[in-house]
């Protein structure tokens, strides 16, 4: 009785020091997630001035159908740095200054080149290409007047961003001569068509009014 007793707790003993052992507690299955690799920011950062030096030593002129997918790609890089810029160090902070100016200066001329290379167009040039259609406004049937408007907007939404101010008040004078049209004729469409027109309005109104918050931010 009492051998077994003495052999009982010599076990229990050996169990306990087994359990405090660091193999049986590295065995447990309780280790803490490892810490996010420090300097994570200025590897980010980092990449972000590889990728603006790579947009700078371009050929001089990018076509215009490339700067809305750059702009985009700015936007996506700068805006973790953006959300964390306090967390980077001063040196840092300097640097990502630094290449935002020199992408922003970069983006100016391409503007300017553009500007200076687009071949002028009448307002009926012009109102062909944001439709997709030469129409005359004024006499379009009701029937049409939805299908301009989606038009209308499918260019904003795919083109906006590499959009210069007399673009977007070409695109306004387009709406206004759709607008005037729909006043005219739009009790001969059905309430589902009116109310995508109504929509579609909205939207060209809501993304004018973003760009011009965006540009009063940028000044």
């Amino acid at each position: 009785m009492l051998k077994n007793t003495a052999s009982a707790t010599l076990l229990f003993a050996t169990s306990l020091l087994l359990a405090a052992s660091p193999v049986a507690q590295a065995q447990s299955g309780t280790s803490k997630t490892a810490p996010a690799p420090a300097g994570s920011l200025e590897r980010t950062l980092s990449e972000f001035g590889s990728w603006v030096g790579k947009q700078v030593d371009r050929a001089e002129e990018v076509t215009r159908r490339e700067i809305p997918k750059v702009t985009a790609e700015f936007d996506r890089r700068s805006s973790r740095l953006d959300r964390a810029v306090d967390s980077l160090s001063a040196e840092s902070q300097r640097e990502y200054a630094a290449q935002k100016v020199r992408y922003q200066q970069w983006a100016t001329r391409q503007d300017s080149l553009d500007a200076a290379n687009r071949q002028p167009t009448t307002p009926a040039q012009a109102q062909a290409r944001l439709l997709n259609e030469n129409v005359n406004i004024s006499r379009a049937r009701a029937t049409e007047l939805p299908d301009l408007y989606q038009r209308l907007v499918e260019t904003m939404r795919t083109e906006k961003k590499a959009w210069s101010q007399a673009d977007w008040s070409t695109a306004d004078e387009v709406l206004s001569r759709l607008n005037a049209r729909y006043e005219q004729v739009r009790t001969q469409l059905p309430l589902e068509e009116r109310l995508r027109i109504r929509t579609l309005q909205g939207e060209f109104r809501t993304l004018e009014k973003a760009r011009n918050v965006k540009d009063a931010m940028r000044n």
